[in-house]
């Protein structure tokens, strides 16, 4: 974080929050090092961040703000999030499609962006229970149709948007969804999480979409999950799947090094977004 010791008190803050984030949490002896400031003045500057509801102050330092494991962003909250990351994780995502499979996309924003590199694969049969998914694929064939800026890839594809109730996130679950997923079978299946961990698998505060999800792995020969390093730690109010069941996890570089050791002796491969395939678990 640097040791400039004329940071003002606003860019130390948004340091601290960057780290606290980033790490898992802070120590306040470890902030004063970095930081060369004052015991007082990061206690301040923590002070300040846990009033605004940035931080959690406990005993010798700060952790982040855990949300409730039962509460769901919208998709337009979620959309703006780690807006890079997304990106680089759907392009690295997206290269292990192969032109002409049937492939899943479960419902999230990150599997919205990886629809939109999908484009440019051609002639999938592509099966979601998202509506903003399905619309990527839909509009880009009116434009192709239209004469427009359409993908010849996006005209190809056959699109299958499963029927079910609306959650927060504008993914269809339920049993009307259920019914539809289990009667398919998908050679790879792209999965956006909430929160994925050692001990709880992969999670979501959402019970039907849970469910859903659950029969989306079950229907898959190979499980894909999109999923930004903010995910890892993360436990929603019900796991769907174990880590054992996912084939590829495919996150970015803000991965911290301890997640990353989790995958060393594990079947799960690592593709870390913007790094060589080899260096990604080491």
């Amino acid at each position: 974080m640097g040791d400039n010791q004329n940071l003002l008190a606003e860019q130390r803050r948004a340091l601290i929050l960057d780290e606290v984030r980033r790490r898992g949490g802070v120590r306040v002896n470890e902030l004063t090092r970095r930081l060369s400031v004052s015991d007082m003045t990061v206690r301040r500057d923590l002070d300040a961040l846990a009033r605004q509801g940035m931080i959690e102050k406990v005993h010798g330092g700060a952790l982040p703000v855990s949300d409730p494991s039962a509460h769901e962003p919208g998709f337009e909250v979620k959309s703006g999030l780690e807006l890079s990351a997304k990106a680089e994780i759907a392009k690295a995502a997206a290269e292990l499609a192969v032109p002409g499979s049937a492939i899943a996309l479960a419902g999230g924003t990150t599997a919205y962006a990886l629809a939109q590199r999908l484009l440019e694969v051609p002639e999938l049969t592509v099966v979601t229970n998202s509506v903003r998914v399905a619309d990527v694929f839909y509009n880009a064939q009116r434009a192709a149709a239209s004469g427009g800026e359409g993908r010849p890839a996006a005209e190809a594809a056959t699109v299958v948007l499963t029927g079910g109730m609306r959650t927060p996130s504008d993914t269809l679950v339920g049993p009307v969804a259920d019914a539809a997923i289990r009667s398919l079978h998908f050679d790879l299946l792209f999965l956006g999480v909430h929160g994925i961990s050692v001990e709880a698998g992969l999670s979501t505060p959402n019970l039907a979409e849970a469910e859903t999800n659950r029969h989306f792995v079950r229907s898959a020969r190979r499980v894909v999950v999109v999923a930004d390093h903010t995910k890892w730690g993360t436990v929603g109010l019900s796991s769907f799947a174990a880590l054992d069941e996912v084939d590829v996890l495919v996150t970015d570089a803000g991965l911290s090094a301890e997640a990353r050791a989790e995958f060393a002796d594990r079947s799960t491969e690592l593709v870390v977004a913007g790094e060589p395939t080899g260096d990604a678990d080491s």
